[in-house]
């Protein structure tokens, strides 16, 4: 396709933002149309199966709609689930979202790692496997959250979020056996990374000053870099499309545009 063809970036909700800050960062010139499922969101909270079918059938309409270049999944609990059946269906290139486990081993001094997803995410054999593969030598612990998605989504629509309100999920970690020497979280879903300020200044308040993060968004970065070449001359921007129209994508709109999403429209 055309080197102005958009890049397609997917998530349930405003998760993928996280991704397309360090996407932006690299490749500024590259237009990208952001879209997000918020006719089914969350995902996390969903079965495996109602993920298998969704994500690939909605990503056909929006590749037939959009024409992009490479799609990127920014959305762990799809990746983790429907990735395979998604590259089945598409003729363009997909890059998926990987939990950093890898990162937060080499990082890891305590080996002592927390893994906080989805529910539909932390109990996926994709998670078993790169523990297996990666941090054979660790510790791994779990813990599934749909809190901190909707509470991502309501720091993007501009309302307050705490310390506070996020620590109960950081000590769904903690508070498991050999939790006390954690010293890296896997951050396993595209919205937790936008919390990450208040996930650290709750890691501080439960007695772990110096808790380490680790998230996909700047590997995925690399990557798409590698499979678009560089493209600093193009004109950038893009927009936001979302599968429903409602208030939260009126309350969303200055946070879409802080990220240079400069509209909004409907599927």
């Amino acid at each position: 396709m055309a080197d102005q063809a958009p890049i397609l970036m997917f998530d349930s909700g405003v998760g993928g933002l996280s991704v397309l800050r360090p996407v932006r960062g690299l490749l500024p010139g590259v237009p990208v149309v952001y879209a997000a499922d918020n006719a089914g969101f969350p995902y996390g909270t969903k079965s495996e199966a109602e993920i298998a079918a969704r994500v690939p059938a909605l990503l056909g309409r929006l590749v037939e709609r959009y024409r992009p270049r490479l799609v990127v999944i920014a959305c762990n609990t799809a990746s983790t689930i429907a990735l395979a059946h998604v590259r089945a269906a598409l003729d363009v290139p997909v890059v998926g979202t990987v939990p950093a486990i890898k990162p937060a081993a080499l990082a890891s001094r305590s080996r002592v790692i927390g893994v906080l997803g989805t529910q539909a995410t932390v109990r996926q054999t994709y998670v078993d496997r790169l523990s297996a593969e990666f941090a054979a030598d660790c510790l791994v612990l779990r813990h599934g959250s749909a809190r901190l998605v909707e509470l991502a989504e309501a720091k993007l629509a501009g309302e307050a979020v705490t310390a506070a309100d996020v620590a109960p999920e950081l000590a769904g970690l903690t508070s498991q056996p050999g939790g006390e020497r954690m010293d890296r979280v896997v951050l396993a879903c595209t919205h937790f990374p936008l919390l990450q300020p208040e996930l650290a200044q709750a890691g501080v308040e439960l007695g772990f000053p110096g808790l380490g993060f680790d998230d996909g968004g700047p590997g995925i970065a690399r990557r798409v870099k590698v499979l678009l070449g560089d493209d600093e001359d193009g004109p950038g921007g893009g927009f936001a499309v979302f599968t429903r129209a409602d208030a939260q994508v009126d309350r969303l709109a200055p946070a879409l545009q802080g990220f240079g999403l400069m509209r909004t429209e409907v599927l």
